[in-house]
This record gives C-alpha cells, structure tokens and sequence, in this order.
C-alpha cells in the first residue's frame, strides 16, 4: 500500500504540471488580456469625466490602445508581468507554485491565497450540505426502491428522481426564486448571503435559524439534481448484491432483513458510490457552486472564478485551479484508500502486477 501511495504522489506533480502548462497557455495567447482589460477601465474614465476634465454624456465606447498613453501601456505590461518572455513567466508561475506561492491579483490589492481564504467559507457551507444531503438521501431511498422494486413506490420515485435529474440546478434555482424568493408568487427567502445583516445580534437559535433560512434555496437547488444519480446508482448496486447467494445463506441462517440489507448488502454495495465519491465531493464543493453561486449572490470560491475569467484576472484563475486540482487529485487517492476499508481483500499491489 506504501508503494502505491508513493506512486500515486509520484504522478500527481506531472498532472498538476500538466494542467496549469494547458491553462497558462491559454491564458497567455487568448485575446483581450490583464492589459487590455485595465485600458479599458481606464478609457472609460477617460470617456465619463471628458477630456476637458468635464464630466462626460451618454455612454462610452471602448477605443484600444490608441486612446492611452504609449508610456501607461508599457507601465501596465510590465505590471503584469507580459513584458517578459513567455518561457520565463512559465518558469516564474511552476517556482512559485512549487512553493504554494499562488501570487497576487491584478485588480484586488490581494494575494490569491488571501482571497481564497475570504472566499472558501460559503463553497464549504454549500458544499458541505449539499454532499451531505445528497448521500442522506440518496442512499435510504435507493435502499428502499431496491428493497420495493416492481411496486408503485418504487415506480412513483423513479419518475420523481428522473425529473429532477433531468433538471438542470440553476433551472432549479430560477424556478425556486420565482416561486418563493419575491420572483412572481411567494416571498418567503431572501435571495442574497449565507446570513441577515444583523445576524451577530441574533440569539444562538437566531442564528441557526437565520442561516438556515438563507441557505435552503442555494441547496436544494445543488442537491436535486445531485442526488438523482446516485439513487439510481445505490438501487442498482442493490438489486445486483441482493440477488447473490451470500444473501440466500445469510437469510437462511435465521437474520432478520435488515441485518441482511445493513451488515451484508451494504458493504458489498459501497463500492461502487465510493466510486463516484471524488467526483461528488469535487461537483458539490467547488463545480457545481459557480452557477449557484452567481445565481443567489453568494460570495464564494465559484463566484470569484468567475468574475476572474471576465476580468481577465490570470494569478486568481490559474491559482483557483490549481487549489480545485490539487484537491481533486488528494480526494481521489483516499477514495482509493476507502476501497481497502470497506472491502480489505482489494490489494493494490495485485491489481498492478
């Protein structure tokens, strides 16, 4: 096990190599970069207050590089760092990440380590519960549509998951405000932040009571769409595990049919949803929180790569990406490691021989 461990680290510096060279590539040869994005902040200004220091009519339109000094255009692409060769700022990005330097902003006055920090807390909140519900719920009701296949529940449940499978979250997430958040009928949630501005006057039970309010519509708009598949995944694993005959002897040794479902079944049947773990962890904390988190103005990490991109904020997206791998590849090998706990016959060595 030590060996593959050592393996699989091994092979995590050329992945994580590999997928910021492919971003930095693109990042560095896409049009309309960093320096043209602070132009253009700075021809609109030039626009709205008029260039006789009078303020400016109507709208304004965006006129390159021709309407801004020579000398502030080199300022700036010496700034940014595009003033040296594209080989050295490679070289200067892979150092520093080496040393989990993630650098700085080009527009927020803060390191992207900072940043991350302020911003990680609402992707946890929405990550955790929506990880967490969706294993909640998905496992129980697919136990209990295996355990009831062929019957009206089983089939009034199927139609319900595949419905909300077959809706996308944010779709969720706009009928959900619509319909409760002020859109058209109900305004019974608030449509902003993980807590009320005057949440630190609030009791304790205040406060749990506030954040749950605002967090009900983010989640159940991550979490229908999410817990769709894994119902179907937990059903099927069931129907194949119960039908083997290790479950025949068991029930003919006198055990009840929840000992059978719990202690025998169950264990058989983790392998496969351990399977997908990484892929739901990774979905449900930092993939899936973008649109959600642009939708009900939460202020997290799928926000901040967004608004990154838009402004051409390459130290904020190449270093939120670099945290998002890095994490991906950490959750994937202990979703290795759990292969072992729940079945201890799996040898890593064996598979690799």
């Amino acid at each position: 096990m030590w060996h593959y461990l050592l393996k699989r680290l091994l092979i995590m510096i050329p992945t994580l190599v590999g997928v910021m060279t492919l971003t930095f590539l693109v990042t560095q040869f896409v049009p309309g970069g960093p320096v043209d994005s602070a132009i253009a902040q700075l021809d609109s200004q030039d626009s709205r207050s008029g260039t006789d220091g009078s303020s400016g009519s109507g709208g304004w339109s965006y006129s390159g590089r021709q309407g801004i000094d020579t000398q502030q255009v080199e300022q700036l692409t010496a700034l940014y760092g595009f003033d040296k060769p594209v080989l050295e700022r490679y070289w200067q990005m892979i150092t520093q990440y080496a040393q989990f330097d993630l650098g700085d902003s080009y527009f927020r006055n803060q390191s992207v380590l900072e940043l991350i920090k302020d911003k990680l807390g609402v992707s946890i909140a929405l990550g955790f519960w929506t990880f967490t519900l969706t294993y909640l719920i998905a496992v129980p009701l697919g136990v209990a549509k295996a355990v009831r296949a062929g019957t009206s529940f089983d089939f009034f449940t199927s139609l319900v998951v595949l419905v909300g499978y077959a809706i996308p979250g944010f779709v969720l997430g706009v009928l959900l405000i619509v319909l409760f958040g002020g859109g058209s009928f109900w305004d019974v949630f608030p449509l902003r932040g993980l807590t009320s501005d005057n949440w630190a006057e609030l009791s304790t039970l205040g406060k749990i009571t506030d954040y749950l309010w605002h967090i009900t519509l983010p989640v159940t708009a991550s979490v229908v769409s999410t817990f769709a598949f894994k119902t179907l995944l937990t059903k099927n694993t069931f129907l194949e595990e119960i039908r083997r005959q290790y479950v025949l002897t068991a029930r003919a040794k006198g055990l009840s049919e929840r000992q059978v479902l719990w202690k025998h079944v169950f264990r058989n049947a983790l392998l496969p949803l351990i399977t997908g773990f990484p892929a739901t962890f990774i979905t449900a904390f930092f993939t899936g929180s973008l649109l959600i988190e642009t939708l009900f103005s939460l202020d997290g990490l799928g926000l901040l790569s967004y608004e990154s991109i838009n402004s051409r904020d390459y130290p904020v997206v190449l270093g939120t990406l670099y945290l998002f791998t890095l994490i991906g590849l950490l959750i994937k090998l202990l979703g290795d490691f759990a292969y072992v706990l729940v079945d201890p016959r799996i040898k890593f060595d064996a598979q690799e021989s």
